[in-house]
């Protein structure tokens, strides 16, 4: 299948849309408070979400529905991991797990390409751990509507 660049622009952004947010950890150090126990009854707060890389991937229109997917999607799938969980609105919210959505775009949107979701989480002792994992381009689209949902319960399966 062969896909031109203007369709490319219209299915890949809509994967986009649909597909926020999932990784593996990386080689890093994880705090005294990074357990299943602390965490299950932890009140969360998700950040603004930021995407990184091509800035010119989407559309302006796009990138905000994308970054709302990214921030509704993650507490979701927090969520869903540990149900007695609090996610918060307020960022000052005492002893709250701050956690960003990021999304790492390729330069261009193909369907071989590969793009990067992650959460960066701040603990309330100020440790940060970051989950990450890459994406196929391709893969993300053919979730549809549940991409974003999809990489975030990825990545939120790797938490402890």
């Amino acid at each position: 299948m062969t896909l031109t660049a203007p369709r490319t622009l219209t299915l890949l952004p809509a994967a986009l849309l649909l597909t926020a947010g999932l990784q593996g950890a990386g080689a890093q150090v994880a705090p005294a408070n990074w357990n299943g126990a602390a965490l299950s009854s932890a009140t969360f707060v998700i950040l603004d979400p930021q995407i990184q890389g091509n800035p010119n991937a989407v559309s302006a229109q796009q990138r905000q529905g994308v970054l709302e997917a990214m921030k509704r999607d993650s507490a979701g799938a927090i969520k869903r991991r540990y149900p007695n969980a609090v996610i918060a609105t307020d960022p000052a919210a005492p002893g709250a797990v701050q956690v960003k959505p990021v999304l790492v775009t390729p330069s261009v949107l193909a369907p071989w390409n590969k793009l990067t979701a992650q959460l960066e989480f701040r603990m309330p002792a100020g440790n940060n751990v970051i989950l990450k994992q890459d994406f196929g381009v391709l893969t993300l689209w053919q979730k549809q509507s549940e991409a974003a949902n999809y990489m975030y319960d990825v990545l939120a399966q790797r938490l402890p």
